[in-house]
């Protein structure tokens, strides 16, 4: 009776398409995660040096009269 209960609910296939959505969705989210942890660093250096050079830069006017 048990087993029979048991193999029923192991090949029972309903909701097999949300349980791999969620699978899914969370690896997503946990890569997103990982690449922002990976890469905040790198971009923050560059964020910085990109500022300092767009401080030095003088803007002439330009005039249309």
């Amino acid at each position: 009776m048990m087993f029979s209960t048991i193999k029923k609910f192991a090949n029972d296939e309903n909701g097999a398409v949300t349980v791999d959505w969620v699978v899914l969705t969370a690896a997503v989210v946990g890569f997103g995660g990982l690449m922002y942890t990976l890469l905040n660093e790198g971009v923050s250096g560059l964020d910085e040096k990109t500022g300092q050079a767009l401080a030095n830069t003088e803007v002439q006017n330009i005039s249309f009269d």
